[in-house]
């Protein structure tokens, strides 16, 4: 009897684990990406609904800060840093508050992201940027809380929020150029001695092209003002599986003393064993 009762209540308890209650949220949750030039922009809030309620006035009372949706934190971040009302705002990401206002709204960007809704106590030196927008009134009813990044230029774009028959339209500027030029001027500039010496190190650990893989490497020592000690390493096994052992000989020597000098003992272990074994005749 013990036995049976116990089954029946492993049984039920099995069965209430897999039978959750499944129910809607009030407020569901949405991200959203959009990228504007070269700089991401992501958004993360909670939507609530008008539900036949009047909004701006009595639910988000005007003059009282206002969590920007519903829920956690709504969190924007960058990609990049842009500027808002003249102002630069690192790359990162920011809570987004508002204080909205029949005739403006204050618009901030706080930069503690952890808080449920409003902060227990309000730090003003959090504050990364506190702006004013005017609010414009729709010709129709947005009953869900929206937030889009639109009207989307190279150099700028228009953070949006609409909620009933109001609407708020922040602009912030974008580093299009500055991202482009940086880019460009590095592609142009050519590999770095990393890229050539990566390169090097694929192509022997393949077992590719030895001789473009000395040719790689010769180049990415001769970018270094002081060559690494790794580097020449690699040149050291690059010529030994060409079958140069001499020359496999001098540069093991030359990064040995590199490794004795950083005090590497594991490249100086690995260069005198290879020395050893290439002298051998």
């Amino acid at each position: 009897m013990k036995k049976i009762m116990l089954t029946a209540i492993f049984a039920f308890a099995t069965l209430a684990m897999q039978a959750q209650v499944k129910t809607p949220q009030a407020s569901p949750g949405t991200k959203i990406e959009q990228v504007v030039g070269l700089t991401k922009v992501e958004i993360d809030y909670s939507r609530p609904s008008i539900k036949g309620r009047t909004v701006f006035g009595e639910l988000v009372p005007y003059g009282k800060l206002w969590r920007t949706g519903a829920n956690a934190n709504t969190i924007i971040s960058f990609s990049e840093d842009v500027v808002i009302a003249g102002k630069k705002i690192e790359k990162g990401k920011y809570a987004l508050y508002t204080l909205p206002k029949a005739d403006s709204w204050d618009i901030i960007f706080y930069n503690d992201t952890d808080n449920w809704g409003l902060p227990e106590s309000w730090d003003d030196t959090k504050v990364v940027l506190r702006t004013s927008v005017k609010p414009e009134t729709l010709n129709r009813k947005v009953e869900t809380f929206t937030i889009g990044v639109n009207n989307v230029d190279n150099d700028y774009a228009f953070l949006e929020m609409s909620w009933e028959k109001t609407i708020v339209a922040l602009k912030f500027e974008v580093p299009t150029q500055k991202v482009a030029m940086e880019s460009i001027e590095k592609t142009l500039a050519g590999p770095k001695a990393t890229d050539y010496f990566s390169s090097a190190q694929y192509l022997y650990q393949s077992n590719g092209d030895l001789n473009k893989a000395l040719t790689w490497v010769n180049k990415a020592i001769e970018m270094d003002k002081e060559a690494p000690f790794w580097y020449l390493r690699l040149k050291s096994l690059i010529q030994a599986k060409k079958g140069d052992k001499a020359g496999a000989i001098e540069t093991a020597k030359l990064s040995l003393a590199g490794a004795e000098k950083a005090k590497n003992a594991d490249y100086v272990k690995m260069n005198k064993d290879s020395i050893t074994e290439w002298s051998k005749k």
